[in-house]
């Protein structure tokens, strides 16, 4: 199994309900590819003075699990996904950090 771990950060804080919805549409999305085993989304839990720290600092974390890199490729291609972060991106600007891995526990 494979793990793809993203590091969301909007460009400007975002109204709670928009997240929301954000966290939301990217779990639908992926789920709808029908490739992947799990997604999780959460909200980034900040802590105080973090923003002095000169680095992408996270809004949110979405966490997709696969059966291996092959499935992974075509589950970034599936019909839909990039309508939908396109369409955030176009609303609200966001960047993205990411790591592929093997699950941690």
């Amino acid at each position: 199994m494979v793990n793809h771990t993203m590091i969301v950060s909007f460009d400007q804080p975002l109204p709670d309900t928009e997240l929301d919805q954000y966290l939301a549409d990217i779990e639908r999305v992926m789920l709808d590819t029908g490739l992947v085993q799990s997604v999780a989304a959460r909200r980034h839990i900040p802590i105080p003075g973090e923003e002095a720290i000169p680095a992408l600092i996270a809004t949110a974390i979405v966490q997709v699990a696969v059966a291996d890199t092959d499935t992974l490729a075509k589950a970034f291609t599936a019909p839909g996904l990039h309508e939908v972060i396109d369409c955030w991106q176009s609303r609200h600007p966001y960047k993205v950090a990411w790591a592929n891995h093997e699950p941690l526990v």
